[in-house]
């Protein structure tokens, strides 16, 4: 590398902090840890329900109620991760507002 592209170089290089003001960076929210959470609550809220209306009275009729337990905790859950999602596109929007 010449001496002209070395210096040119090192004169592109410019400092974060000298670029960036910390008071305008846009805080996001983290997508993912949204999707997780909704999903974990979602897993616990459909397991406890579906195993409550499997041993309530009207669900003793079942005949397979692992079936049940699953398609009822398959649907909490995607149920619960979408409101996650949608939470987390309302907080990204706020983070916008004002700007």
């Amino acid at each position: 590398m010449s001496e002209t592209q070395a210096q040119r170089e090192s004169s592109d290089d410019v400092e974060v902090r000298d670029v960036v003001d910390p008071a305008t960076v846009r805080r996001a929210p983290r997508y993912k840890a949204f999707f997780m959470t909704g999903a974990l609550v979602g897993l616990v809220l459909g397991l406890l329900l579906s195993l409550y209306l499997v041993g309530s009275p009207s669900g003793s009729g079942l005949m397979k109620p692992g079936v049940y337990i699953t398609v009822l905790t398959a649907f909490v859950t995607m149920v619960t991760t979408l409101l996650a999602g949608l939470f987390a596109v309302i907080a990204d929007r706020r983070s916008l507002r004002g700007r």
